[in-house]
């Protein structure tokens, strides 16, 4: 009920102060109906309405609501799960006419480039329908100018004075994409990441939805950004995995993103050189609109791909000295080297040569990795850490064994070989303070001859033009992965890395280091590209019925003992049987490709669907009845709406 005395009406968006217990909460009206099922004498009136005007307007309440449905969360946590904690706190929201924005001084801004043919030819398109809702994929290989495209169309929508919406992956790519943006406009641009304080975000989230900011730069979280004149959604490196909520709210930001491109009836443009599988079958089915970029810009060449058979040959720390005479062969001519692995830490297994035991996570089904820069032994699923141990805790022996590659025992081999060439590695160990990437990337882009060892975080959109040899050391593990998505990141991955060879004047090379050199999988990457390898995995799904040919959802269990979380999903499955339809199969429950993980046991059921709407509608009927199993208050379970992770 409204406050005594309250005038002005209510609205749904509109922050209240309310009665909870013995304590005053914040809360955000989301209904209004002139009926209830108390008695009025049992309802409590507001405390105080804290706002003029609705915080949250009727899009965003929208797009609130319909990702609360679709992903079967509640309403009330997608609300608190996305809105900045200052405004879940009630704070004061500034006004236009009391904000005052600090204008920087009048810099020299950076030209547009010269767009090539096969550019302006994409650039028309995208503005011939950029008057209302039409989504965009935009496949252009690597180094084909995409940012470009994206730079000048951001400028049509300035001018016309409406804002944009960009999201990048991760974090670490969010600062050389503002530093890029800032270089070409001079417009107000916000970054909204997890990254931030609260109050950072607080104003960023403010200066968005008054429309004080022109471009909103930002990862998954961003798509959540109120605007008040909404021109233009982007999404780069829309196959990238990190768009989806892996914890609580599982929501995906494209998938959000192109939903709020229908409710503003503005343009959304996906872009990637390795489109998900999902955004592809959509183009090729003319849902979207399907755009090529086939070269690459300043007419840098593509790079040639080569793979070095691994089978009977020795190494040394993961190196074939063939491998080792292509490093010397390009730093000798004052070009950079790219290291591709995947494996954080110095080894990912510390065993006992004598007896066979190995350092595991007690809380996890998994091994410690050993960490010598930073000397610990630390999984890399929970976290936990222990101290290094000299001697063997089942033998007593000290003939403990680092076993396998990491990052850190890569950049040791590398520095031994090369002494008079600097090293770079980047991963999450070496990235963790603020700034610190940008600065190594500084370096890097000075252009002496240097050596760049890393993750995929090296993958993701970097530009190092004097990279001219890209060398993966281990390609096999994509290849033979249980998980049906397996090779389409392995595609992606190692696409994206080779990318980063030849984008300067230099021819770029690629070295594969493989034991599986003749598999047909990574021949038709290699031999045909990605453009051809993608549509190849496309026609084996559609013969296994796998999405996107289907829909799947992913209910999850977990606990401190096993039976429990399998007790309570085979009582779903149980009180599913009678509703499912022809369409419609379960699987399960099984144990989580990783059991145990941070002390808890983890079983999931998987439900599958030829028809999606039919599989929704299983699911609202069917989630009350998960709720009031008695097992359901045992366990911590979840329903992840279009799963990546199975792990």
């Amino acid at each position: 009920m409204p406050p005594k005395n309250h005038t002005c009406q209510l609205l749904e968006g509109l922050r209240v102060k309310v009665p909870f217990g013995k304590r005053e909460l914040i809360g955000l009206i989301i209904n209004i109906s002139s009926e209830s099922e108390f008695a009025i004498d049992d309802l409590k009136r507001i405390i105080e309405v804290i706002d003029e005007a609705p915080v949250i307007d009727n899009s965003m309440m929208k797009l609130f609501k319909w990702a609360a449905s679709y992903y079967h969360y509640p309403l009330g946590q997608v609300i608190h799960n996305v809105l900045p904690t200052r405004v879940r706190q009630g704070k004061t929201l500034t006004t236009k006419n009391s904000a005052h924005i600090s204008q920087e001084p009048a810099k020299e801004l950076t030209p547009q480039l010269q767009l090539s043919d096969e550019q302006e030819q994409v650039k028309a398109s995208i503005l011939e329908k950029s008057d209302g809702f039409h989504c965009f994929l935009l496949e252009g290989v690597t180094g084909s100018g995409k940012t470009e495209i994206y730079m000048q169309l951001i400028a049509e929508k300035i001018k016309m004075g409406l804002q944009v919406i960009m999201l990048v992956p991760e974090i670490s790519l969010t600062p050389q994409t503002i530093q890029h943006i800032q270089g070409r406009f001079a417009e107000k641009i916000v970054a909204i990441h997890s990254g931030l304080t609260d109050k950072q975000r607080f104003i960023a989230w403010t200066d968005a939805r008054l429309g004080d900011a022109d471009i909103i730069i930002g990862t998954r979280s961003a798509i959540f950004t109120p605007l008040v004149r909404p021109g233009l959604i982007i999404i780069d490196e829309e196959h990238d995995s990190s768009y989806k909520q892996q914890e609580g709210f599982r929501y995906s930001a494209r998938d959000l993103a192109i939903y709020r491109a229908q409710l503003f009836d503005i343009p959304i443009i996906l872009g990637s050189a390795t489109p998900s599988l999902e955004s592809l079958h959509n183009a090729l089915s003319q849902r979207y609109s399907l755009l090529s970029l086939e070269q690459r810009a300043a007419k840098a060449n593509k790079p040639s791909y080569s793979c070095i058979d691994l089978k009977g040959k020795p190494l040394s720390e993961g190196f074939s000295e063939q491998l080792l005479s292509h490093i010397k062969d390009h730093l000798q001519k004052n070009k950079q080297v790219l290291i591709f692995l995947n494996r954080r830490g110095y080894a990912p297994l510390l065993q006992c040569h004598d007896c066979g035991w190995t350092a595991s996570c007690p809380r996890c089904d998994t091994s410690y990795t050993l960490h010598r820069n930073t000397p610990e032994l630390r999984c890399h699923r929970c976290e936990s850490q222990r101290k290094i141990i000299q001697n063997c805790p089942s033998c007593q022996s000290n003939s403990l064994m680092p076993i396998g590659l990491g990052t850190e025992r890569t950049e040791e081999k590398l520095e031994e070989s090369f002494p008079d060439v600097p090293v770079f590695r980047i991963d999450r160990d070496t990235t963790r303070n603020r700034g610190k990437l940008e600065d190594t990337i500084s370096e890097i882009n000075k252009g002496q001859a240097a050596i760049l060892v890393g993750t995929q975080m090296l993958a993701k959109g970097h530009h190092f033009p004097e990279v001219t040899l890209v060398a993966v050391l281990d390609a096999d593990a994509g290849l033979f992965s249980s998980d049906f998505r397996g090779q389409e990141f392995m595609g992606q991955l190692l696409t994206q890395v080779a990318g980063r060879s030849g984008r300067g004047k230099t021819a770029g090379e690629v070295i594969i280091q493989t034991h599986n050199s003749t598999h047909p999988t990574l021949r038709t990457l290699i031999n045909d590209g990605y453009k051809k390898f993608s549509r190849s995995l496309l026609e084996q799904r559609n013969m296994a019925n796998l999405p996107p040919y289907s829909y799947q959802a992913l209910i999850r269990a977990e606990a401190s003992k096993a039976s429990l979380p399998m007790s309570f999903l085979q009582d779903v499955k149980n009180s599913s049987k009678e509703t499912l339809t022809n369409t419609s199969f379960m699987l399960g429950p099984l144990p989580a490709p990783m059991e145990k993980r941070a002390g808890r046991f983890r079983f999931q059921l998987l439900l599958q669907s030829t028809s999606r709407a039919e599989m929704h509608a299983l699911l609202n009927h069917l989630v009350p009845f998960y709720e009031a199993l008695p097992q359901s208050r045992k366990v911590r379970w979840s329903i992840d709406i279009d799963p990546l992770d199975f792990s």
